[in-house]
């Protein structure tokens, strides 16, 4: 964890350096301030992944078909795409800090919902997806602007390596506690950390609301739709978030096809998830003090290719090394696409709308993965194929993403 004297209390003026440009003496807060915000800060992070981190390891307890697990792997990414928007809107009105508060309040109610049989199950999906969509949109904002220049790549890091925590130990848990009492009460799993991070942002509340932009103030850039640093972005973040809930949603039922036991797939998920969080932490810690990323992208994109490479030859033999090295690979390539947001906007409000695209867009290609796997599975009756496909958009991706690594000469 950080030191909390490289928290800050209001937005630093805008620069075309984020990550070098040395923060204000006059915006540090007092420790205790920096505390409280390193602790909201780690309590939201691991929210935004725990709910979705059940689906897997609870689908064959449970007992739930193909089309079940299609659908509920579908909502998160395809919410989050449709929602995305909403986290931009929310920093406008609100501020990011009152906009994390909120999310937090509403992921509360998404995480009960969720309890509440099949029906409760699907609408508390979507409830939970329209909340981390307003997260994922203002995390990058808001460790830009209230952490010191050199610790958004830590910091950055420690929001991923939290997400994949929560998520792991919440994944490992869910078939024990689904066999031992039931279903719901396995999903009510979800409902206790979202208590902790709607009470650990609302000392944030406390922070001044943002003043309203100048009416006046010029457009200083274009649009970011129509910069190819935008789409190369999008690329980046759509494909690898493709193969992110694509390999959550039928991990285990691959292994289980192999001859694993419910259980030990489950767990098998949780050291999936374990190394999402590893991978997580070590991308952006050891990528943001770099000015080109590039080497990055193709990394991430190399040990997720290894992972999905072992998955397919030796599913039952090597479970638990595959699941290590592809959670690695993946948490990387999750957790980088916020450093590159924070890289390659040329302030806060560039950032936001980078950040709203590229999760948009990406969000709802993303959410083909689940169903495409699916379909390709359904279509040959093996896993070999869907697992080659996997591989081929990650090779793809690694080229339309190399313009988001770097800054243009």
């Amino acid at each position: 964890m950080p030191p909390t004297t490289a928290a800050t209390v209001s937005t630093t003026p805008p620069t075309p350096t984020p990550i070098s440009a040395p923060p204000s003496p006059s915006h540090r807060t007092l420790p205790a301030s920096g505390a409280l915000l390193v602790l909201g800060f780690v309590l939201v992070s691991l929210n935004s992944r725990v709910a979705f981190g059940q689906i897997g390891p609870l689908a064959p307890v449970a007992g739930w078909g193909a089309g079940t697990v299609t659908v509920l792997a579908l909502i998160p990414p395809l919410c989050m795409g449709l929602f995305a928007p909403l986290g931009a809107l929310a920093r406008r009105r609100i501020g990011e800090e009152r906009g994390l508060f909120w999310a937090s309040v509403l992921l509360v109610g998404g995480a009960v919902l969720r309890t509440a049989g099949m029906p409760g199950l699907y609408a508390g999906t979507a409830l939970v997806a329209a909340a981390v969509a307003v997260v994922n949109v203002l995390i990058p904002v808001f460790v830009r602007k209230r952490f010191a220049p050199r610790r958004i790549g830590t910091m950055m890091g420690v929001y991923a390596l939290s997400m994949g925590g929560g998520s792991a130990l919440v994944a490992a848990l869910v078939a024990p506690v689904a066999s031992a009492w039931s279903r719901e009460a396995a999903i009510a799993l979800a409902v206790v950390p979202a208590v902790l991070a709607a009470a650990g942002t609302a000392p944030q509340l406390r922070v001044a609301r943002p003043a309203p932009a100048p009416a006046s103030a010029p457009a200083a850039r274009r649009p970011v739709a129509r910069t190819a640093l935008a789409w190369s972005l999008t690329a980046y973040f759509g494909i690898q978030t493709l193969v992110f809930y694509a390999t959550l949603a039928w991990f285990p039922t691959i292994l289980v096809d192999a001859g694993l036991s419910r259980t030990t797939a489950g767990t098998d998920q949780a050291v999936l998830i374990l190394g999402v969080a590893v991978g997580g932490f070590l991308a952006p810690t050891l990528a943001a003090a770099r000015r080109d990323q590039r080497p990055h992208i193709l990394g991430v994109v190399v040990v997720c290719v290894l992972g999905l490479l072992g998955v397919l030859l030796a599913p039952a033999a090597g479970a638990p090394v595959w699941a290590g090295i592809l959670g690695i690979g993946m948490g990387g390539g999750q957790a980088l696409a916020g450093v590159l947001f924070t890289r390659r906007g040329a302030d806060q409000d560039h950032v936001a709308a980078l950040s709203t695209m590229a999760q948009g867009v990406g969000y709802l290609i993303s959410a083909l993965g689940p169903a495409l796997v699916a379909l390709l599975h359904g279509g040959t009756g093996s896993w070999d194929v869907p697992l080659l496909a996997l591989v081929g958009l990650l090779l793809v991706g690694a080229v339309l993403s190399l313009r988001a690594g770097h800054d243009r000469a």
